[in-house]
């Protein structure tokens, strides 16, 4: 049987050289980088190496970026930083209805320290409007936190626009870069951020690191104490190997970006082509402002789990959303506020490409889809009402 992955929105293959990368300081190169000793000082130079790598990627100066345990981490850093450092300035936060859970909730969980929120709907297909933002700043703004690519659907965000809009106020701008990184071009001084979130495993890196970009002279409130590692911003002991392995895979990610991008994008318009012809199959996220290598599709009358064990027991690896909330039953709250309807939402199915798909994959899963979908469909009640009427 088939083995096929599309779920490459969730995490991705370690990549050959990042691994090779990191084996030496899984093994020999064991110091830690805060000793003073030669053991120390060898393994503090790989990972300020890394830490060039990082700035190199994105535009910054090394100084600038600060390690973390992965994407979650990052964003909260970000919005609890600055709103606890900035409170005396102004207690207001604008945040997008569409964000990861990581930047949602820390943004929503605030409000009960007195926070105020704003939380900005998107149209149909799930963008938000630079207009709406600009409206919602008042004189106590202080943070704006809105995606540059969306994790489910995969609609860009006019991210650039937004930072200069944030910029020309005085405002603090952050963004969650996580699906962006290796898919995308992605420059702060481009996008006019002073915070940025990304995380290796989305780029072909290990798991359980991440970067914060904190651009100087934004001030952050830290919230973990221990140690005066990564400016003091992140205290205790640096994730070594994994720090080497996301310098590495961030500096083949930009390396390798617009070969793979392209090759993926027509991938990506294949299968969309494809699934479309099954009937009764809404495309959700913007027609062409979207990661190359994302298909999140509605089936009508399908419920999507229904579609993921179905597709699994046929080797075909795909998600409904988010990694982080795979497990829940609610509906996508993307897809609820991009104005679906329940039962649509719960019909969604995500399957994101990446660089060791092929088109005769893409070519199985069209020849497996139709036959799953009118399967499922012949068992859904709803669906038989539709046909009788």
């Amino acid at each position: 049987m088939a083995k096929i992955y599309l779920d490459h929105g969730a995490t991705t293959p370690l990549h050959p050289e990042v691994l090779e990368a990191m084996k030496p300081y899984l093994t020999d190169l064991f110091g830690n980088p805060s000793s003073l000793h030669s053991f120390g000082r060898e393994v503090r130079k790989g990972l300020e190496e890394a830490r060039e790598k990082a700035a190199a990627a994105i535009g910054a100066e090394e100084r600038e970026i600060v390690f973390t345990s992965g994407g979650t981490e990052s964003d909260n850093l970000a919005i609890r930083g600055v709103a606890r450092a900035a409170r005396q300035r102004g207690n207001h936060i604008i945040t997008s209805a569409v964000e990861h859970h990581a930047v949602l909730d820390a943004c929503l969980g605030l409000r009960e320290e007195g926070f105020d929120v704003t939380v900005l709907p998107v149209d149909g297909y799930g963008m938000v409007r630079v207009s709406d933002v600009e409206a919602a700043i008042t004189d106590q703004t202080i943070l704006i936190s809105i995606m540059l690519a969306n994790n489910e659907v995969g609609t860009l965000q006019p991210v650039a626009e937004i930072g200069k809009i944030a910029r020309g106020r005085g405002v603090v701008f952050h963004t969650d870069a996580v699906q962006a990184i290796g898919n995308l071009p992605v420059n702060v001084n481009d996008l006019h951020c002073d915070l940025l979130a990304l995380s290796a495993h989305k780029h072909y890196g290990p798991k359980g690191v991440g970067v914060l970009y904190v651009r100087k002279g934004t001030r952050l409130k830290v919230f973990n104490f221990g140690g005066s590692q990564e400016r003091k911003m992140r205290p205790g002991t640096e994730n070594v190997p994994g720090i080497i392995g996301m310098g590495r895979a961030i500096e083949l990610a930009v390396q390798e970006l617009d070969k793979k991008a392209d090759r993926i994008r027509k991938l990506r318009d294949k299968l969309i082509a494809g699934v479309l012809e099954i009937g009764d199959v809404r495309l959700n996220g913007h027609p062409t402002e979207r990661l190359p290598g994302n298909v999140n599709v509605s089936v009508r009358y399908v419920e999507g789990e229904s579609l993921i064990l179905s597709l699994d027991l046929k080797g075909i690896a795909a998600s409904s959303g988010s990694a982080c909330t795979s497990g829940s039953l609610d509906p996508s709250h993307v897809l609820l506020a991009m104005g679906l309807d329940h039962q649509t939402a719960h019909g969604s199915l995500r399957l994101t490409l990446g660089a060791g798909n092929t088109e005769e994959e893409i070519d199985y899963v069209l020849s497996v889809m139709p036959e799953i979908v009118s399967r499922l469909r012949s068992m859904s009640p709803v669906y038989a009402g539709q046909r009788r009427d």
